[in-house]
């Protein structure tokens, strides 16, 4: 889908030269507001749709200040079974309007859609064989609207938003990662230094793990010498069509396809078969991993979970970005994020280095 970037009535400016986040983890000082639940809404883009038979019963819930797992238990209590029965394909913001897939064993598709509770409302309820399990979802729309901005930072949206799409958003992950507190990645170097025992509840353990990949990663993004758009000889590149991953050899012969936004440079989710990058980047991997306490070699994971690895793209494009005046001090934006991108991080981005008219900060998180 085409960007769209003249609606605020300013012209696109050409690209700028995108970085990652600075290695003291500054974010902007000022952000927009998201002043209701309505201002922030999200829709998961379902990877595939529920065949209509099976023992799963696929439901569509549309949540107003309620978390993933809220529902979750409601559907279990339904249902008769665990929570953690219940699947879903990623954890979606409290603090906004979210449309959700979940799936629950045992629940008729008619008792789902008779189901009312405060601050859930189901959409639709349809049968499938299997369990709905994390990272199944294709990404997420959101139209995100943002108010109390200062007037330099309303005029700088067309250009912020160009320069986003050509070059790609830092795909750091979002504050919400780390826990309510953004403790969660140290209380997970603790565990795995042996100062304490891992959560029996699995999603637990696995939420605490994901928190000390993700700082992990942000470190390695941090610290990239380079714009996020320039490969360098020894990275880790992310075909992004398809996702399939291979070594740079040569950075100049490679750099051509990361122009047209046919590869990526990577960062490690760690894990005991990550692939690791080679020369200059991988050595500042190795760096960031001690920083934590990590030691691949030695790595193991929580009992009962795998934790195998992946490679992460340090951008992403924001697919069908469009920003549009909506008063004084107000903008709506929308745009589609692959999985496990922040919308939040996208806001960051749009208004780093602006302020808002209320030097207020921003309630919401992303799912």
């Amino acid at each position: 889908m085409s960007p769209d970037f003249g609606a605020l009535g300013a012209g696109a400016a050409p690209a700028q030269e995108l970085r990652g986040p600075r290695p003291d983890g500054a974010r902007p000082a000022r952000r927009a507001l998201f002043a209701a639940p309505e201002d922030f809404e999200v829709e998961e883009l379902a990877l595939y749709e529920p065949s209509g038979d099976g023992a799963h019963t696929f439901v569509l819930v549309e949540k107003r200040l309620r978390t993933t797992e809220e529902v979750a238990r409601v559907l279990a209590r339904a249902a008769g079974v665990r929570p953690g029965d219940v699947g879903y394909a990623g954890r979606k913001d409290r603090f906004a309007i979210a449309r959700q897939w979940l799936s629950v064993p045992g629940l008729a598709p008619d008792a789902a859609l008779a189901l009312e509770a405060p601050g859930v409302r189901v959409l639709d309820a349809r049968r499938h064989p299997h369990k709905l399990r994390t990272g199944q979802l294709r990404g997420n729309r959101f139209r995100l609207r943002l108010s109390g901005l200062a007037p330099e930072a309303l005029a700088a949206l067309p250009a912020r938003a160009a320069a986003l799409y050509e070059r790609g958003l830092p795909n750091r992950f979002g504050a919400q990662r780390y826990g309510a507190d953004g403790a969660n990645a140290e209380r997970a170097a603790a565990r795995l230094a042996g100062d304490g025992s891992w959560p029996r509840d699995r999603r637990e353990a696995r939420f605490l793990l994901s928190a000390l990949q993700a700082a992990v990663f942000d470190d390695v993004l941090a610290r990239r010498p380079l714009p996020l758009h320039r490969l360098e000889t020894g990275d880790v590149a992310m075909v992004c069509a398809s996702g399939g991953a291979f070594l740079v050899e040569d950075a100049a012969s490679e750099q051509p396809r990361a122009d047209r936004f046919e590869i990526s440079p990577t960062g490690p989710i760690f894990g005991t078969r990550t692939s690791e990058a080679q020369g200059a980047p991988g050595a500042r991997e190795r760096e960031s991993l001690a920083r934590f306490g990590i030691d691949l070699a030695r790595f193991r994971p929580p009992r009962g979970l795998r934790a195998r690895g992946a490679r992460r793209p340090l951008r992403v494009r924001p697919e069908g970005l469009a920003v549009e005046s909506v008063g004084p001090d107000a903008a709506l934006i929308s745009v589609a994020l692959p999985p496990g991108t922040y919308a939040t991080v996208l806001v960051e981005a749009l208004l780093e280095g602006a302020g808002s008219s209320g030097d207020r900060e921003s309630q919401a998180a992303v799912p």
